[in-house]
């Protein structure tokens, strides 16, 4: 039996998404990290499986190259919004969003973000506007949940942190019990940030939507920007709103690559 699926992305944060709302497919670690190996799989920074919902029009979930699943995905998020088109509500582990596509991109509802240290989760309590705590020349992060966990550092130069190097090191540090994804930001306008992202389970990336929403909404409650930002990644700009008290929203591009398919058995459950 073979397997369709497209390939899609969002500012290069590219995804192999397989539609199993009507036929249902198999998802394991293992099935997940050998399709999304660049080299012997297909070849993706997330899979995405497309399932029915109850509470939604459709539910997603993700899974990362190393076979992890995890909670959010902002640029997935738009992808699915312009696959399925007009105005969806996509259940995640993270929560529920809605999905609106329209001529200017994708706009996504990412829900409420949340700042306890219970909600990132952090392995002891502290405030997270101002996190005591650092790694070299990375200090005093901003801890956001935005569906996943983030930890916001803002510095003078995003380009110039060895990220590579210090991403895996706060990534898997033991004040985080369920890893974290890591932004760098500099601030290069009263409403725009240049930003760089250590996403967790998946590396260095060129795109991370729920990364730009943690890091817009980190700047506003420092009062380094205005409540609506353009936020530069490597892979093109998103524009994050967020009004006081209210859900987070980001706008920008996806796009189709291309169609394929798979044979079941190449890569087993």
């Amino acid at each position: 039996m073979r397997i369709p699926f497209r390939k899609m992305h969002g500012l290069g944060n590219d995804f192999v998404v397989i539609d199993a709302r009507e036929a249902p497919v198999a998802m394991t670690a293992r099935r997940a990290a050998a399709l999304a190996d660049r080299r012997t799989g297909i070849g993706c920074d997330q899979l995405i499986v497309l399932e029915p919902a109850t509470a939604a029009d459709v539910r997603m979930r993700i899974f990362n190259p190393d076979g992890g699943e995890v909670e959010a995905c902002g640029n997935a998020s738009r992808a699915v919004g312009l696959l399925l088109g007009g105005t969806q509500t996509i259940e995640t582990l993270g929560g529920l969003i809605r999905s609106e596509a329209g001529a200017n991109g994708v706009a996504v509802d990412m829900g409420k973000p949340r700042f306890d240290w219970q909600d990132l989760p952090l392995a002891y309590a502290m405030d997270t506007l101002d996190m005591p705590v650092g790694w070299e020349d990375l200090q005093g992060p901003v801890g956001v949940n935005v569906g996943n966990p983030h930890a916001v550092f803002f510095v003078d130069d995003a380009d110039a942190v060895d990220l590579v190097r210090l991403g895996p090191l706060i990534e898997n540090d033991p004040l985080f019990p369920e890893r974290v994804n890591v932004n760098v930001a500099s601030v290069a306008g009263p409403d725009h940030l240049k930003l760089r992202v250590w996403e967790r389970g998946a590396g260095l990336t060129r795109a991370c939507g729920t990364g730009a929403c943690a890091t817009a909404v980190a700047a506003m409650r420092r009062k380094l920007t205005g409540r609506k930002v353009r936020v530069d990644l490597p892979g093109g700009p998103l524009v994050i709103a967020w009004p006081e008290g209210g859900s987070i929203e980001m706008t920008g591009p996806a796009a189709f690559s291309f169609e394929g398919s798979f044979e079941d058995a190449d890569f087993p459950a």
